[in-house]
């Protein structure tokens, strides 16, 4: 046991080794942070009077954030099925990295939760007992607290147990307890999103967020959006570091995203009839969304950007030709991305407070102190996600391994993929 908290602080030292562009990108994202923590300061100390939010919109930019960012998080279903399940050796070659960025997500998806909290210390009240107050289980946002913090802990596992049997150039079985949490990571993965969709749904005198669909919709768009993500990383990574990511690899995964996006769009049509075509009362949200009521139109322009780029995306990605094409595949991994992250934010959330119950409109904008603040959040998401995967990747690559008992460590040999390899027939 001591041995392995050495070989631990070892392995974590390789994050302070790097060039001179390891150095920059860090030193660029402790500025931003720290533009971040300055806006929270001031919004900790006056309040979220400081942020755009009032009684009629309660919710703003950070529950935007938070909402995108959980099907972030579970999009590494996406990999850990085919990866895990089927032994599908290309995509178990990169599932870890897909395994932090979840990690990197739900951390990130807990910050903007404590931001929107205003008040820090009001986080007693979404703990369990006996550290919290958490109203469980009548509360949903409790179930939400514990299925983001069960997906947490179960994917830091996961992966740390992984590099620990890497660093000895060994192979966990999936019929250890190891299998067992990974199978049970697929459901709870699930679970995250279907959780914060039940959140809106039980608002009931939301209408706009009355619909059966809206659960599956948020996985459909996870889904797409996740992975696309996923890809622009991936590329990045093999750029400017050893790791091997074949083209067929990506390219597999695009076919992945295609399929998840095109049920997105056929969920998000089947939404839009039964909004636009009773022309009923509950419709006022969505027409609100679209074209504006009484004049104020400040969502129009969300709600039809996140509609074009998400089919543009669409086209883009369905096409072999395109979707094989690195130039265009990137352009449609963005336009996704742009179209989901407004799609299961702005144009979520806002609408569903307006108009509000007694008819009013407040026409919410984020306002500086709120995107400095977002800014921030994201800024130490991509630290995290760099020192990560700048502590894996010389365990992921063989450059760091460490003696098992009767070896030498010259002996340790570390090979890919790192679970018992599958027959050729099976995979």
């Amino acid at each position: 046991m001591i041995q392995t908290i050495k070989n631990f602080f070892i392995a974590w030292g390789s994050i302070f080794k790097g060039s001179a562009k390891y150095y920059l990108w860090l030193a660029f994202l402790a500025c931003l942070m720290a533009i971040g923590v300055h806006a929270y300061i001031g919004q900790a100390e006056h309040g979220l009077i400081m942020s755009a939010m009032r009684d009629q919109v309660s919710w703003g930019f950070y529950i935007s954030n938070f909402t995108f960012l959980v099907g972030v998080a579970a999009a590494a279903v996406l990999l850990v099925v085919p990866a895990y399940v089927h032994h599908d050796k290309p995509i178990k070659e990169i599932v870890l990295f897909a395994e932090m960025m979840a990690i990197t997500a739900l951390i990130m998806c807990i910050m903007f939760i404590m931001t929107d909290l205003g008040q820090p210390l009001r986080v007693w009240h979404i703990l369990p007992p006996p550290i919290g107050m958490m109203h469980w289980p009548s509360s949903l946002l409790a179930w939400d607290v514990l299925a983001l913090n069960s997906y947490l802990f179960l994917n830091i596992i996961v992966v740390f147990y992984v590099l620990y049997k890497l660093s000895r150039g060994e192979h966990y079985n999936m019929k250890s307890f190891i299998g067992f949490l990974i199978y049970l990571s697929i459901p709870v993965a699930v679970s995250i999103h279907t959780v914060t969709a039940f959140l809106y749904n039980a608002a009931f005198s939301r209408p706009f967020w009355s619909a059966a669909l809206l659960a599956p919709r948020f996985i459909a768009g996870a889904l797409s959006s996740g992975p696309a993500l996923m890809l622009l990383v991936f590329q990045v990574l093999r750029k400017v570091t050893d790791v091997k990511i074949e083209n067929k690899t990506l390219f597999r995964i695009a076919t992945f995203i295609t399929y998840a996006m095109a049920i997105n769009l056929f969920f998000m049509g089947a939404d839009l009839f039964k909004s636009f075509y009773p022309g009923t009362a509950e419709g006022t949200s969505i027409h609100y969304l679209f074209f504006g009521l009484h004049g104020k139109t400040n969502l129009v322009p969300y709600a039809w950007t996140s509609l074009i780029t998400s089919i543009v995306a669409f086209l883009l990605i369905l096409n072999k030709k395109t979707r094989e094409n690195f130039v265009t595949l990137n352009i449609a991994c963005v336009l996704m991305i742009v179209g989901i992250y407004i799609e299961k934010g702005m144009g979520l959330v806002i609408p569903g407070f307006t108009p509000d119950v007694l008819g009013e409109i407040y026409q919410y904008t984020p306002t500086a102190t709120e995107l400095l603040v977002s800014l921030g959040v994201w800024s130490f998401g991509a630290m995290v996600y760099t020192l990560l995967c700048k502590f894996a990747l010389p365990v992921y690559t063989g450059k760091l391994r460490f003696a098992v008992e009767g070896k030498e460590p010259h002996e340790v040999r570390v090979r890919r993929p790192h679970v018992e390899e599958v027959p050729e027939e099976q995979a």
